[in-house]
């Protein structure tokens, strides 16, 4: 029951925020996501809960997104794997097509000082895409964003963020089925690396690295930690980190002005 409720009120919440477009379309990438490690465990008989979504009604997404809960020990690492990777995978599968069709449905728009607005980092498959449907955009000018675009592109915010190979993230897990007990130091330098872009492009990430340290980057084993991956999954690891770079912005907020409360239709999201 809880989870129910907890799901309607998130959809109050991103309607709240975005309208209708930007509900739909955020709901449909964040289930996806917990829906493909909920599938995944329970291929592996891990006894996993249906997601827990959590509404914020407030700029600028709405919701704090969502998670599973897993009891049980995981077999091996190939099991570890399958299931790091099935959730950001589909979340980026389903953001693709949001993605195309809002930035077809957005509009290019002289950008004043005066106007209320949300600026936002590009991640690389943004850029792509923009160059691609639309083409360059003049100076003076940005992207105001349809809801779907920026529906896609908090899903590709999300992704990069679980895709970090660090801890207890999907990243973290992908990385441990790879590398085993060595991705210790990966873990550490990324974590390094996360206080640098603090320090270069935003305080935020300073935050997540408090937040990492203190729920442990210490990834623990599965029962099964001799058998290695297959051909087919480590090719897959390199079609995960494809995934990431083309996800992640080491400035998903360059500059805003929070002047109004609401984000999409009513008030310009650049990007």
């Amino acid at each position: 029951m809880l989870k129910i409720i907890l799901f309607l009120l998130t959809i109050a919440s991103t309607f709240f925020v975005g309208g209708l477009a930007y509900s739909i379309s955020i709901m449909a990438i964040l289930l996806s996501h917990e829906m493909g490690h909920y599938f995944m465990s329970r291929k592996y008989g891990i006894p996993s809960s249906l997601p827990y979504f959590i509404p914020f009604p407030f700029s600028p997404f709405g919701t704090f997104g969502a998670v599973i809960k897993m009891k049980g020990l995981i077999v091996n690492k190939r099991a570890l794997f399958d299931i790091g990777i099935a959730g950001p995978l589909a979340g980026f599968i389903v953001a693709i097509p949001f993605i195309i069709l809002g930035i077809k449905l957005s509009t290019i728009q002289a950008i004043t000082r005066n106007m209320p607005f949300l600026q936002l980092g590009d991640p690389l498959l943004f850029k792509i895409l923009q160059k691609l449907i639309i083409g360059e955009i003049p100076p003076g000018h940005d992207l105001v964003l349809h809801p779907f675009a920026f529906a896609g592109w908090v899903g590709l915010f999300v992704t990069a963020l679980n895709l970090l190979p660090v801890g207890q993230l999907d990243g973290g897990h992908i990385l441990y089925a790879v590398f085993g007990r060595k991705s210790k130091w990966i873990f550490m330098a990324v974590i390094v690396s996360l206080a640098i872009l603090a320090l270069m492009y935003n305080p935020g990430w300073l935050t997540l690295v408090v937040l990492l340290i203190i729920f442990g980057m210490r990834h623990p084993e599965p029962l099964d930690t001799e058998t290695e991956l297959d051909g087919t999954r480590r090719i897959l690891a390199f079609v995960i980190l494809l995934v990431f770079l083309l996800s992640f912005t080491p400035a998903p907020f360059p500059g805003m002005n929070w002047e109004t409360p609401k984000i999409p239709q009513s008030n310009p999201i650049a990007i």
